[in-house]
């Protein structure tokens, strides 16, 4: 598996991406976190390809996309992390946060931590960033669909 920062050239594959309606309701798609990116230029789409194969997608966000999430300006932030949902259960999301340290050191080399924010009631998501080994340091925040969890990763 490999994680690419997005560029056009990809769009075909993103085309094919699919999300559930259970998925969507803590998550949005990849075409709205591109059109997003698009004109916001703090937002780094990612793709975690498995044989050129987009598994698991998600943006990485600095600067402003941080602030309401940690104090620290060194931080950097993880937004609409999904597996395709044909793809669930194969370890692609587990082995793309187990990339996404070494590869946010080498693109984003001031960065010092990784923070997300996830649904209380996405209690799959929860376990699968502890597993992966964020913290959860006890703060909480609302979002569109809720209370989150702000969890961190530290590099």
């Amino acid at each position: 598996m490999e994680l690419i920062i997005y560029d056009q050239s990809y769009n075909p594959i993103i085309q094919t991406y699919q999300l559930t309606e259970d998925q969507l309701m803590f998550t949005g798609t990849p075409e709205e976190s591109i059109l997003k990116a698009e004109k916001d230029l703090e937002r780094y789409p990612i793709l975690a390809l498995e044989n050129d194969k987009l598994v698991t997608f998600f943006v990485l966000h600095i600067n402003e996309g941080v602030k309401p999430y940690t104090n620290n300006e060194k931080a950097i932030l993880i937004r609409a992390f999904s597996t395709d949902t044909r793809e669930q259960g194969k370890g692609y999301a587990s082995q793309s946060l187990q990339l996404l340290p070494p590869f946010v050191k080498s693109h984003f080399p001031g960065v010092n931590e990784i923070v997300l924010a996830v649904n209380v009631r996405n209690i799959a998501a929860q376990s699968l960033y502890k597993k992966c080994g964020f913290s959860d340091e006890g703060k909480r925040t609302m979002g569109p669909s809720g209370e989150l969890i702000v969890m961190s990763y530290y590099l």
